[in-house]
């Protein structure tokens, strides 16, 4: 999908830095697969305590 995005330059060239990606669409598709990790991991996190689940995998 293409869009038009006003980004600043000096964060563009800091996320292709941290990013080690050349290229600007790599950088910004890396960082935000990174922060969709990130939150899917915390939404798991959340669940700790609160889901209990009886697999015994030795049965299996």
């Amino acid at each position: 999908m293409r869009a038009t995005l006003n980004i600043p330059d000096e964060l563009i060239r800091e996320v292709q830095a941290i990013s080690g990606e050349k290229s600007k669409t790599r950088a910004i598709i890396t960082v935000m697969e990174s922060y969709v990790r990130q939150k899917k991991m915390a939404q798991l996190l959340a669940l700790k305590g609160k889901i209990r689940i009886d697999y015994d995998w030795e049965k299996a």
